[in-house]
């Protein structure tokens, strides 16, 4: 890898990303960050943090952040947003949807299959697959003018393997990795790849938010073979490398599977 064409390839690019003020998000603006991209960032409710994220990266790599309240589960907000972003930015060359929902979004979502609700399952859905839809369209539409550009949703190998009460969340990624190789098919003409990164559970603040944390976390580092659970700088460097045209540049309508090798036992 040859880490001078990747910086000078990144070099002024802009990035739009949603949720990452924390956790995956956080580590992938950072990973941008460091390597020149400009970063347009959303958050749902901590501006505090947010401003701090901006004022750290533009003094550390002389690149320019802004972030933009969203709540993922009022989807016109996207197309506000967009608009927003074309004021600040002069174009867009990558956008990953990250942004989830859990507390108390997901209730009746996030349970036993006899105790799913409707109500918690829409939720789910509208976050992770309804969300990369218009977010990826909005973004496709500035890519196009652009040239070309990737797309990238966060995934998880929920759908791969049985996690206690993640019926409803590992549906919406079996979903939302289907949605990706469609969009990768359709934009592929205009120089667009989609693809998606999908983590096996990540110590996040997110996952600490679910009450059988210490179970998943036990049971993730006996059955890797590195014993250790992942951090959010592991997709950080996933999504990075698919954003890549110096290295990746052939890759699209793929997942890309990030778990320690946990889904293989």
């Amino acid at each position: 890898m040859n880490l001078s064409n990747t910086r000078e390839y990144m070099k002024g690019k802009t990035l739009v990303i949603s949720g990452a003020t924390r956790g995956i998000g956080k580590a992938i603006l950072y990973k941008f960050a460091q390597n020149g991209v400009n970063i347009a960032f959303t958050y749902n409710k901590n501006e505090e943090e947010a401003n701090k994220i901006i004022a750290d990266v533009e003094s550390k790599y002389q690149i320019k952040a802004k972030a933009y309240p969203l709540n993922v589960l009022e989807l016109e907000q996207y197309i506000e947003l967009f608009k927003k972003i074309d004021e600040d930015f002069s174009g867009i060359n990558f956008f990953i949807s990250n942004a989830i929902i859990y507390g108390k979004s997901v209730a009746g979502g996030f349970a036993p299959f006899m105790r799913l609700k409707p109500k918690g399952l829409n939720n789910i859905y509208t976050a992770t697959v309804l969300a990369f839809v218009v977010g990826a369209q909005e973004a496709a539409k500035r890519m196009k003018e652009n040239g070309g550009g990737t797309i990238i949703s966060l995934s998880s190998t929920g759908n791969l393997v049985y996690m206690p009460n993640y019926a409803g969340h590992g549906n919406s990624k079996n979903a939302v990795e289907t949605m990706v190789k469609y969009a990768a098919q359709e934009l592929g003409e205009f120089k667009i790849r989609v693809n998606a990164v999908s983590g096996g559970p990540i110590d996040t603040d997110a996952l600490r938010a679910f009450p059988d944390y210490d179970i998943v976390k036990q049971k993730v580092e006996e059955q890797s073979p590195l014993n250790r659970m992942g951090t959010p700088e592991d997709l950080a460097g996933a999504a990075f490398f698919l954003c890549d045209e110096t290295q990746s540049s052939w890759i699209t309508g793929q997942t890309i599977v990030i778990d320690g090798g946990t889904t293989f036992k």
